[in-house]
């Protein structure tokens, strides 16, 4: 009997010594009179337990036979389900074994099969919530995750993620490392796939921001944009830095979410390779997630805008540099030297800076005032060294040792007189 019965009770005794009346026990027990009045009925002839549901203690007949929830524990024993939770095991059951159970269910028996154990949340650092923007492709926020997403049955990725703010539909890739090369891969697959937001939201790493060295003096001018940041502003992008993990909590959340559901789910799926990561991401689990987990925005409009007939992708979505025309219409590129046609050749163009731009896909191509210079590489002439001339080796000279002391001791010793005129006279 639970405290509240014990109140139930201590209010219908009241009633039925006549203390209150049953009006004022139904107000009291939120109950009607004529609840009461049965209530009071049972109380006289079974006692105490007519405050008592008569289904308490018995076994629901809706309850599912204990041979289904054995099979499902033994299951969710197996290795390849090790670490999965009551949510994502129920949906495993229900889509790789047939057993449709719900997940509270399915908590039920982890727990009591010891395959699952609750931890309590503790709040360590509050942070005030932010609205979502009102349409697709306002805000996106871009972010990387390293993670061992292949539990060591294949090669090391990281997943590049990109998470629209207002919806939280989710693009993604696995690449191999997390460089501004392979980000700019990833974001020329969303530009494609669905045109120019409004705004990327990322974090402070090295490939976005420009951070200033230590131990200098302060610039009165702004620090040139990284290469992500040069190709954003091309392709008239905003970007936005965030100033700490939890400011972009909503990609951080979903990165949570993909180092549970993704690994467990490549698990299942037995995968290995890169390839096969991408595959399982395009074909299951960006349409899993995006089924479930997004949701519709404020305002129904798109806000990502096509691109524009300049915006060539190869020649953005690249390392660019400047370099300077040498007087002999040649420039140094990695160490190498690069001659302009003859053909190119124009005003203005000696000492002239150049856009260098190292396509990803392996070639450098130049640039001048909008359009491109033909380039060959120089052939460096090898250099002849002279041939060292042989010199004899003279033997090394060996040390004589002075003779002067030679004897000096068997020599007889002057006398008084002549040696204190041999010391006046060196005086």
């Amino acid at each position: 009997m639970t405290q509240a019965d014990r109140d139930r009770l201590v209010a219908l005794k009241k009633a039925a010594s006549g203390a209150i009346t049953q009006r004022q026990a139904a107000e009291e027990l939120k109950l009607s009179e004529r609840q009461v009045r049965r209530l009071l009925a049972k109380l006289r002839g079974r006692g105490d337990q007519a405050i008592l549901h008569g289904l308490r203690g018995r076994r629901s007949n809706r309850r599912l036979a204990e041979e289904i929830e054995e099979r499902a524990v033994a299951i969710l024993k197996q290795e390849v389900y090790r670490g999965f939770g009551p949510t994502l095991a129920s949906e495993y059951l229900a889509k790789k074994h047939a057993l449709a159970v719900s997940k509270e269910t399915v908590r039920k028996w982890m727990t009591r099969a010891g395959v699952w154990r609750s931890r309590p949340r503790r709040v360590v650092e509050v942070h005030t919530w932010r609205a979502r923007r009102e349409r697709l492709g306002e805000l996106v926020q871009w972010d990387t995750s390293e993670d061992e997403w292949t539990e060591g049955r294949g090669e090391k990725m990281y997943l590049v993620s990109m998470i629209d703010d207002a919806t939280s539909q989710v693009f993604a890739r696995f690449v191999r490392h997390d460089s501004m090369e392979e980000n700019m891969g990833v974001l020329e697959q969303y530009l494609g796939r669905y045109g120019r937001p409004l705004e990327f939201y990322t974090d402070k790493a090295s490939i976005f921001y420009t951070t200033p060295k230590k131990n200098h003096p302060a610039r009165e001018q702004p620090l040139p944009p990284t290469q992500i940041g040069r190709a954003l502003a091309e392709l008239n992008i905003g970007w936005i830095a965030a100033h700490s993990p939890q400011a972009k909590g909503r990609i951080e959340r979903s990165f949570n979410t993909a180092q549970d559901r993704l690994v467990k789910g490549m698990r299942v799926a037995g995968v290995k390779t890169m390839e096969e990561a991408n595959a399982y991401l395009e074909s299951e689990y960006l349409p899993e997630w995006n089924a479930k987990f997004t949701v519709v925005p404020a305002c129904p409009d798109d806000a990502h805008r096509p691109l524009r007939k300049q915006d060539r992708l190869e020649t953005i979505l690249c390392r660019v540099e400047q370099r300077v025309v040498g007087k002999d219409y040649t420039i140094r590129v990695d160490g190498e030297t690069y001659q302009i046609a003859r053909q190119d050749i124009r005003p203005r163009l000696c000492g002239a800076a150049v856009r260098v731009e190292r396509r990803r896909d392996g070639p450098v191509a130049v640039r001048f005032e909008n359009q491109y210079l033909q380039m060959q590489a120089c052939q460096p002439v090898e250099k002849v060294r002279p041939k060292a001339v042989a010199q004899k080796r003279s033997k090394k000279p060996v040390a004589v040792k002075s003779q002067w002391m030679k004897g000096f001791s068997d020599r007889p010793a002057p006398t008084l007189r002549p040696a204190i005129g041999i010391a006046n006279a060196t005086s």
